[in-house]
């Protein structure tokens, strides 16, 4: 609910001044340790969405044509991402599309999200982990279901008919929950892959207690 509203909040200013990234065609994965380490990966790409969906009547405009100025905005953004840790490569290869490969390791000490970037106005996260006292972390996809789900207040855009990959979670430590209707492979590593589509709903979530 915490990240639901988040991603409202954020919408509405960046509306009108940013480049909002969903997914597009993509593989992603993440890999928790019991020691707290993990590995994120994103390759695949993303899709810039258009800024102003609505025609003004009420239904949905019809896209429009690339300009330059857009396009020289997405080079920029391209650059800006490139600039930041973990991206390995990010290309803006025309239309509303860029192609990015995108690995980081860590430890979950602190909370995690992805993708985050100030100078490209990368606000929303598509993938966050939160890290508990109790010695848990949540992780929860916005991006790869309903990015709105139980938000209120204005509704955060996306980009989702060209949304289609899968999510995959693996841990060796304890899977409390998630909510894959498929279920989990049993492990060590737990396995848990999500397929996510242009008619996902469900937002991936996973609980891992160390």
């Amino acid at each position: 609910m915490r990240i639901a509203r988040l991603v409202a909040a954020l919408a509405a200013p960046l509306l009108l001044a940013s480049c909002l990234l969903s997914p597009g065609r993509f593989v992603s994965t993440l890999d928790i340790r019991k020691d707290r380490s993990f590995t994120f990966t994103y390759v695949g790409e993303a899709l810039a969405a258009e800024t102003n969906m609505s025609d003004g009547k009420g239904g949905p405009k019809k896209p429009q044509p690339v300009s330059a100025e857009d396009a020289a905005q997405y080079r920029q953004v391209a650059e800006a991402l490139a600039r930041e840790q973990g991206y390995r490569a990010v290309e803006y290869v025309g239309g509303r599309t860029f192609r990015v490969d995108y690995q980081l390791t860590g430890t979950l000490d602190r909370g995690f999200s992805f993708p985050i970037n100030l100078d490209a106005m990368a606000l929303i996260p598509w993938v966050a982990a939160e890290v508990r006292k109790d010695g848990s972390v949540r992780i929860k996809a916005p991006a790869f279901g309903d990015m709105t789900q139980g938000a209120p207040g204005p509704q955060a855009p996306s980009n989702v008919d060209g949304r289609e990959g899968t999510f995959t979670l693996t841990t060796d430590a304890t899977l409390v929950m998630q909510n894959n209707e498929e279920g989990a492979a049993a492990g060590p590593p737990a396995r848990v892959v999500w397929k996510v589509t242009p008619t996902s709903k469900t937002v991936p979530t996973a609980v891992v207690r160390f």
